[in-house]
C-alpha cells in the first residue's frame, strides 16, 4: 500500500519515510501542503495520509478540509501528525476530517500501530467498493429482464439491444444464470410425433 507524507521538516520527513518503508510501505514524499494535494489529483492516488499540521501555506488541517470536500477522496484516511497536545486542537484536527492524530515528535511503534490500523479500514472499504459494483451488476441484468422484451407474435423470438433476433432460451442464458434443459409438452408431441401417441393408445387398450 501507498502512503502519503506531507512533511516540511527534513528529520520528522526522513524518520516517517524510513519507519514506513521498512514496514513493507510504499512511500510518496512531499514537502507542504500544496505538492499534496497535487499528488492526490493523479488517478491512481495513495488511499492513506500522514499530514503535518503545521506547513508553510496549505498547512495539513486546510488540506484535510479540501479533501473531504472532495468527492474522488472523501475516502482518503488521513492521519494528522501535529505538535498540538491540548483538547480542544486535538478535536479542532478531527473535526476538520482527519481519522486519527499523533503527537509530534511521535513513538514510532506508535505510528507504525495507527498507521497499521488505517491499512485495515481502506482495504475493508475496498473490499466494500467490490462487492457494491458486483451487486450493481447484478441489479442491472435483474433490470434487463424487468424491462420491455420485444417478442415476435408467430415465432416466439426475441430481439436484443442490438436488434438481432434470437431464441427466448438464449436470450435469457445471455441476460441471467439459468440453464435450460429441453422436453416436448403433451401438446407438442401429440403434433410432432402422433406415432408415438397411438403406440402408447395400443398398449394402454392391451392393458385393459
Amino acid at each position: 500500500m501507498t502512503v502519503l507524507i506531507a512533511e516540511d521538516d527534513r528529520t520528522s520527513h526522513r524518520i516517517l519515510q524510513t519507519v514506513l518503508e521498512r514496514a513493507g510501505y510504499t512511500v510518496f514524499g512531499t514537502w507542504n501542503g500544496a505538492e499534496a494535494w497535487e499528488c492526490l489529483q493523479k488517478p491512481e492516488h495513495p488511499r492513506m495520509a500522514v499530514l503535518d499540521w503545521m506547513m508553510p501555506g496549505l498547512d495539513g488541517v486546510e488540506l484535510v478540509r479540501r479533501v473531504r470536500a472532495s468527492k474522488e477522496l472523501c475516502s482518503l484516511y488521513i492521519l494528522l501528525l501535529t505538535a498540538k497536545s491540548s483538547r480542544e486542537e486535538m478535536l479542532s484536527g478531527l473535526d476538520s476530517g482527519a481519522d486519527d492524530y499523533i503527537i509530534n515528535p511521535f513513538d514510532r511503534e506508535e505510528l507504525l500501530a495507527r498507521v497499521n490500523i488505517g491499512r485495515r479500514i481502506v482495504e475493508l472499504q475496498k473490499s466494500l467498493e467490490q462487492r457494491i459494483a458486483e451487486l450493481e451488476t447484478a441489479l442491472s441484468q435483474i433490470r434487463t429482464l424487468q424491462g420491455l422484451i420485444p417478442m415476435c407474435a408467430a415465432c416466439k423470438k426475441v430481439r436484443d439491444d442490438q436488434g438481432y433476433w434470437q431464441q427466448v432460451e438464449d436470450y435469457l442464458m445471455e441476460h441471467s444464470d439459468a440453464a435450460f434443459s429441453h422436453a416436448l409438452c403433451p401438446e407438442c408431441l401429440k403434433v410432432h410425433y402422433p406415432e408415438y401417441e397411438q403406440i402408447k393408445t395400443k398398449k394402454g387398450k392391451k392393458k385393459t
